[in-house]
């Protein structure tokens, strides 16, 4: 499984000013980031990894989504964005054996070629070049702290309008979407 260090190593070969965090308290998942550093949720970002069915033949796939803690980004802005049928949270046996991270604590960094990964616009509007962010290592002890731009630059996700209002986001049956 990859954790801080897998982290640390791969952002020191890319000469990465980072920082690797270690935490008060351990998390389960990483919505709990902004409680464990204390920090706004704008400035913990969570990745969430979805189940897709394939527009062709059905082929599934998996597919990533960057929003800050807290939100969960409407499963309709990503099966369009990725061009998929259907779309539904990934199980956790299969989040954890295809992204080598632990359910819930995966870092957007060091995940497949093959796995499309978005990013809520807001938060690429928002980005400051110096603001630093915290994301999951895979570990429920440590966070990584880096530069959003850097962040950004490196894991290169699509911007996509992912955030649904609210109150959408959090009405029930909203968990699976097919076309």
């Amino acid at each position: 499984m990859k954790d801080a260090l897998t982290i640390h190593r791969a952002l020191l070969g890319w000469e990465t000013a980072h920082e690797i965090v270690r935490l008060p308290l351990a998390m389960t998942r990483a919505d709990e980031l902004p409680r464990a550093l204390g920090l706004p949720p704008e400035r913990c970002l969570v990745t969430r990894v979805y189940s897709c069915e394939g527009a062709h033949r059905g082929r599934p796939f998996l597919a990533g989504a960057i929003v800050p803690a807290g939100r969960r980004p409407s499963t309709e802005a990503v099966r369009s964005a990725v061009g998929a049928r259907a779309v539904w949270p990934a199980h956790a046996d299969v989040v954890n054996a295809v992204t080598e991270y632990a359910a819930g604590l995966v870092c957007p960094l060091l995940l497949p070629e093959s796995m499309p990964l978005l990013i809520d616009r807001e938060l690429v509007d928002g980005l400051h070049a110096h603001g630093v962010v915290y994301t999951a290592t895979g570990e429920a002890s440590t966070a990584l702290g880096i530069k959003a731009s850097v962040l950004y630059s490196l894991c290169r996700p699509k911007p996509v309008d992912l955030l649904a209002p609210l109150s959408a986001a959090s009405a029930p049956g909203r968990d699976h979407v097919t076309t």
